[in-house]
């Protein structure tokens, strides 16, 4: 079972992460891709703004005067020595200002002026290649914003707008990964509803309902091939199946012709022992004959739901029978808990089965000692033939029921009685059941 489960994988696992990670790949993908396309727009000095402000705005201070003035911190030395190409304007909102660098002549009229914004991004100059930026950043002295640039080329704008937007994908991911893994295996599982009834379908065909077709509506068209191809291989087994069904029955007929002769010239021989031993012979062939066509014929039962009496079919079997059974050296009996018991069923194959039973109780009981024929109403109906025969072994009884299966090379009959009886009650919706000791046998035709 683990080496099948192996080579057989679950489609609907299978589907469901594939999807599932396609689709948080395609979001991570759309993230990334936003990020790198607002690095192509935004300024290259985007990566490294926040530093730069970070480090100056407790860098910053007021003279005795009110002017402002950026004190040297470590922070501020680090910066300076790790950029040497960086320059800067720092400036209150009320015009003082300091600068850093070597600020570009394009940009020196700016200098006084980078008060006047709060942000920018300033480039495309045909006078200069030198991208600038202004940014503001709260301060212990107020609203300070910086004008610098020299640092165009310098960090990674892709992962600063990352950690920049973390507050809008972070949360999209943790709602949506989760919704993604429980909404897909659902829609999985709707979309392969129709490949699992056809499945169940497909398990409920009978080994011997030939006609039976797994239908096409709603399945998918990937899977559509598959099913007509299982269908097709139905047709081929269907007409298979009539071809040998119709050869036998064909040949069960042809058999009956030649065996009505030689029995015609049995009979006018000289009486003995071998006479007798031929007309056995020809019986037993007449009977195989019979069999065959019977097995066969049961296929084709459409009779199944006509109001039958068990109890009257067991009494006429056990008329019929009665002299061949006292013949072979028996005694038979018929007992019955009810006076009716009327059930749905063919009038002509439960009679053969019933027929069958006691037939193989004559054939296989030993030839003495009682076989007692009885109909109950327990589940649904009941009829059992008991022998007092030898019994079967334990590993015979399951097997007693396949067509041309004898305990004994030697025993009487074809080994098809019993396969008969048991194709006729299933057809019923019933079961039979045998049970077996060292001196009796009892078989039992349980209806539904």
């Amino acid at each position: 079972m683990g080496g099948g489960s192996k080579a057989n994988p679950s489609l609907w696992w299978r589907l469901s992460w594939q999807l599932s990670l396609g689709f948080v790949g395609v979001v991570t993908a759309v993230i990334i891709g936003l990020c790198f396309y607002g690095a192509a727009i935004l300024s290259p000095n985007v990566a490294l703004e926040d530093h730069i402000t970070a480090v100056l705005a407790p860098a910053v201070a007021l003279d005795a005067e009110g002017r402002l003035e950026i004190k040297d911190t470590p922070e501020l030395d680090a910066l300076k020595r790790e950029y040497d190409g960086l320059w800067y304007v720092a400036a209150t909102t009320k015009g003082s200002y300091v600068s850093y660098g070597s600020i570009p002549a394009v940009y020196g009229e700016l200098a006084r002026l980078t008060y006047l914004f709060e942000g920018a991004d300033i480039r495309g100059s045909t006078a200069t290649d030198e991208i600038a930026s202004v940014e503001s950043v709260e301060t212990a002295i107020g609203e300070l914003r910086v004008l610098f640039g020299g640092v165009a080329d310098r960090g990674w704008p892709v992962f600063t707008l990352m950690g920049i937007a973390y507050p809008i994908y972070i949360p999209l991911l943790a709602i949506a990964v989760p919704a993604v893994f429980l909404a897909v295996p659902r829609i999985v599982e709707r979309g392969l509803a129709s490949v699992s009834e056809v499945a169940r379908k497909a398990s409920e065909i009978e080994p011997r309902r030939y006609d039976a077709r797994l239908p096409l509506g709603g399945i998918p068209r990937e899977v559509a091939p598959l099913v007509i191809a299982f269908n097709e291989a139905l047709d081929r087994l269907e007409n298979e199946h009539r071809k040998r069904q119709h050869f036998l029955i064909d040949a069960a007929h042809e058999l009956r012709t030649p065996i009505a002769i030689m029995q015609t010239r049995i009979d006018g021989t000289a009486a003995g022992q071998e006479r007798r031993r031929l007309l056995d012979d020809v019986a037993r062939l007449a009977e195989t004959a019979e069999q065959l066509l019977d097995f066969e014929r049961n296929d084709q039962a459409s009779d199944l739901h006509q109001s039958v009496d068990l109890v009257e079919i067991a009494r006429g079997v056990v008329a019929d029978l009665a002299p061949l059974a006292i013949g072979d050296g028996y005694q038979i009996s018929f007992q019955s808990e009810v006076e009716r018991l009327e059930r749905k069923g063919s009038p002509s194959a439960l009679p053969r089965a019933v027929s069958n039973l006691v037939r193989n109780a004559i054939d296989h009981g030993g030839g003495s000692g009682m076989i007692t024929v009885s109909v109950s109403a327990s589940g649904g109906g009941r009829i059992s033939v008991t022998d007092e025969g030898p019994g079967i072994p334990a590993e015979h009884r399951e097997l007693v029921f396949e067509p041309f299966y004898r305990v004994t090379p030697k025993s009487k009959g074809a080994g098809l009685g019993l396969s008969l009886v048991k194709q006729i009650v299933v057809n019923h919706g019933g079961e039979v059941r045998i049970e077996s000791r060292a001196v009796g046998t009892e078989v039992a035709i349980q209806l539904g």
